[in-house]
């Protein structure tokens, strides 16, 4: 495994960007859905150094830049932020920008999807309409921010279904598939998810930053 120090000025950081994330599932899916960009993609596994953000930002676009710039200033090499929030219609939009600590602090996936299911019991199908918004944040080699989002509109479901994904996948049902997240195979997940939504609107903005850098 390559380890990058931020003063380290033997490397071309040229072709190189970083995923802003501490989170390896989220590591996992953004590696996979721009992996056929001709880039080096780092993570926080590649550094020895990597911030530790908190996500104090009021807004999703607020934290996504916020994640960005932290890194940029670690390393000044082009990097992707994302934040996430979930919207459910019932709950007036939350857990909105906190969906990671909706239960609580330290609380687990788990734990998060216990708390919705518990708010939701006994509310009919019609009234459990939800959304994922992801935005992405880049910041390119001169440090210019452009920022874009995806949305992903479903329903919260009764209980959890499937066993792949993360966070809240098991019981969001997306919308016309009557399956949730965690029912469909990763690859199949990266191609309708509301992160990759937002990464194919960020997608031309990355390969025209390289091109002219």
């Amino acid at each position: 495994m390559l380890r990058f120090d931020r003063n380290d000025d033997n490397n071309d950081f040229m072709k190189q960007i970083v995923l802003a994330t501490n989170n390896p599932h989220k590591i996992s899916e953004m590696s996979a859905i721009i992996s056929d960009i001709d880039l080096q993609i780092l993570s926080a596994n590649d550094f020895s150094d990597f911030p530790h953000v908190e996500e104090s930002g009021e807004t999703l676009e607020a934290n996504a830049i916020l994640k960005a710039k932290s890194v940029w200033g670690q390393y000044h090499i082009p990097c992707l932020a994302d934040d996430t929030g979930l919207e459910v219609e019932y709950l007036n939009g939350a857990p909105g920008v906190i969906p990671a600590r909706f239960a609580g602090p330290g609380c687990s996936y788990d734990d998060n999807n216990r708390k919705l299911l518990g708010l939701l019991r006994n509310v009919p199908e019609e009234q459990r309409k939800a959304r994922f918004r992801t935005v992405i944040a880049f910041i390119d080699g001169r440090g210019s921010v452009q920022w874009v989002d995806g949305i992903l509109d479903g329903a919260i479901a009764t209980e959890r279904r499937g066993t792949f994904g993360f966070g809240y996948d098991p019981i969001f049902i997306v919308e016309g598939t009557g399956k949730t997240l965690a029912e469909f195979q990763p690859e199949e997940k990266n191609r309708l998810s509301h992160r990759s939504r937002a990464l194919a609107k960020i997608r031309p903005i990355i390969i025209k930053a390289f091109k002219t850098e």
